[in-house]
């Protein structure tokens, strides 16, 4: 796949921000309750913690996710219920909570999510949702395989558009569960 816009880094770098009526330590609380992110994520419907202790660094979530049929349709995505591993990369309570996936055998890879909490006031709080993908996973090469040069850097541009979206909706949807509580 040598010059392929597959093999340019960052492949994927975006991030989102949104003001919430909490205090820093409240918003981190939740978002680094991973097994609550069925409450906020557009394809992680929960899951569990599988070695470490919850929420620390070093510790690894396996995810349950759900993809549709209409997310970004014409690709060939996997479909359904599907699991993946992610190690902790950062937990500071009140500021900062960052996973990395890993592949199917354990290793890391260059794709990054996590959460960044400043303080807005004396009771607010901005959420910044941040996700990066350095070198293309495992499971990027393996949706691009047989695609054309045209369709991959459809691709890259429909999954952009697609990350953006779950982006803001996570945060929209954190902010509204934790401004009902």
């Amino acid at each position: 796949m040598a010059n392929t816009i597959i093999e340019k880094s960052p492949l994927f770098e975006l991030r989102a921000k949104i003001k919430i009526s909490a205090r820093p330590e409240d918003v981190y609380a939740v978002v680094s309750d991973l097994p609550r992110s069925a409450e906020w994520s557009p394809e992680c419907v929960g899951g569990e913690w599988i070695s470490g202790e919850p929420s620390q660094v070093g510790s690894v979530f396996r995810g349950e996710n759900l993809r549709s049929e209409d997310v970004v349709a014409w690709a060939p995505l996997v479909r359904g219920t599907w699991y993946t591993d992610a190690r902790i990369t950062a937990a500071e309570p009140g500021r900062t909570f960052c996973w990395m996936m890993l592949s199917h055998a354990q290793e890391d890879q260059e794709s990054v999510w996590g959460f960044d909490v400043e303080p807005d006031g004396d009771e607010g709080s901005v959420l910044v949702h941040h996700f990066r993908m350095g070198k293309a996973t495992a499971g990027i090469h393996k949706i691009v395989a047989d695609l054309s040069e045209a369709e991959r850097e459809k691709f890259v541009a429909d999954w952009t558009a697609k990350l953006e979206q779950d982006l803001d909706d996570t945060l929209a949807r954190i902010r509204n569960l934790i401004e009902k509580q």
